[in-house]
């Protein structure tokens, strides 16, 4: 083995028996193995050294592999070590030149073989290491879930959420130790199960079928303004799609959004995408408290808050791709903070709905460009035993985008 390399080797339930012979080379070859203590059980003893992962392991793993630098060093993982395991972490931190990864079939993939379900079709989640309510998100009538959960609970945990969207008539399956001689595979209702898997290595299958009280929840801009708790500081539903068609969210950009009230801007830019990030900033203590439960509930509680006034509470924050302000427009060098923050190439969007953020906007609009539209909007509603329409306030809307350099 090449002393610079390091050999990532996936390992099913299945142990030794189960690896192919290229795998069993390498890990005979291994001057050093790691892994957790379950998989170095797998493996026979040899002449190597075995050390085990602590806990937490992240911020030990760049000092444990400086330590064995020189020797040749091999790692277990789970299944495909490239699927939510340690070889994606390994190959962000030292670079994929330095690794030769050796792929088990990954626990997702067996549980599809055991259903009989297509894997492209199939929404695979973690809850591993992740909050559950990750999970709402992808709750949707006829989709086909895997969840990665760590733990006997985890089919317990699956089942809260699905009953808690009103889709309790799901139908489940909580697949253990797969590829091992103790496989054992269980099927269930979400809203009558109660049982924890028979094992902690598990996955839990998932069939959504909603009940007659569930709210599905589109992946389009514009969600109902009563999807989000808020105390009317919300930016409105016809107003958010179109802020947001302007933000343009792409996969694995952040967005900053300014004067955040419900995140409802926020919120609905990480559901366009799972690598999309973004950070909620909010004056108010208790609406920066209701922004996080809006995220949880709606799938996306990635979302960070920031708790403060801007533009104070900007620095240090991470280089936005997007800035979107719907609050604090007027406030002294709020755009201009978020202006100078905005990467090369960013966008940046405001909406105002008084007079003087909208002079605010004129203003920037003279001096850098871009362009302002208004929006109103207006709604049926009764009139005596007619039926009239009653106008929202409109909302001007600056879109600019910043030069590439």
């Amino acid at each position: 083995m090449d002393a610079r390399v390091i050999t990532v080797v996936g390992i099913g339930a299945d142990g030794w028996d189960g690896l192919a012979e290229e795998s069993r080379e390498a890990l005979r070859a291994a001057e050093v193995l790691f892994g957790n203590r379950r998989q170095l059980d797998l493996v026979p003893g040899g002449d190597g050294e075995r050390v085990a992962w602590p806990s937490p392991l992240l911020p030990a793993l760049p000092g444990l592999i400086e330590r064995h630098e020189g020797r040749a060093i091999a790692v277990l993982a789970s299944g495909d070590p490239m699927f939510h395991g340690i070889g994606s972490t390994l190959a962000g931190m030292l670079g994929a030149d330095r690794l030769r990864v050796l792929p088990h079939p990954s626990s997702a993939s067996l549980a599809c073989a055991r259903l009989g379900w297509p894997l492209d079709r199939v929404d695979v989640l973690s809850i591993v290491g992740r909050p559950a309510a990750t999970l709402n998100a992808a709750i949707a009538p006829g989709r086909r879930l895997v969840v990665l959960g760590a733990g006997r609970e985890a089919p317990i945990i699956v089942a809260a959420m699905l009953s808690g969207r009103g889709f309790g008539p799901s139908r489940m399956a909580a697949l253990c130790d797969l590829g091992s001689a103790e496989e054992t595979i269980r099927h269930g209702i979400a809203e009558e199960w109660t049982e924890p898997a028979a094992s902690a290595l598990t996955l839990t299958a998932v069939e959504c079928v909603p009940g007659p009280d569930a709210a599905p929840l589109p992946r389009t801009a514009g969600l109902r303004d009563d999807a989000f708790e808020h105390d009317g500081q919300i930016t409105k539903s016809e107003v958010r799609a179109v802020a947001l068609s302007r933000l343009a969210p792409l996969p694995g950009e952040l967005l900053w959004d300014v004067g955040a009230g419900s995140g409802s801007v926020a919120i609905e830019w990480a559901r366009a995408h799972p690598a999309c990030e973004a950070i909620a900033i909010e004056n108010s203590p208790r609406r920066a408290e209701r922004i996080g439960a809006n995220a949880a509930a709606l799938g996306v509680p990635r979302v960070r808050v920031v708790e403060g006034e801007a533009p104070d509470v900007l620095d240090g924050l991470p280089e936005p791709d997007a800035v979107f302000i719907g609050g604090g427009l007027t406030g002294p060098g709020v755009l201009e903070r978020c202006w100078d923050a905005l990467k090369p190439g960013g966008r940046l969007v405001a909406n105002a709905v008084t007079l003087e953020s909208e002079v605010r906007l004129a203003e920037a609009r003279r001096s850098r460009g871009g362009e302002l539209i208004r929006v109103s909007v207006e709604r049926a509603g009764p009139l005596g035993g007619f039926t009239a329409w009653r106008p929202a306030m409109p909302v001007t809307i600056w879109t600019v985008g910043k030069d590439p350099q």
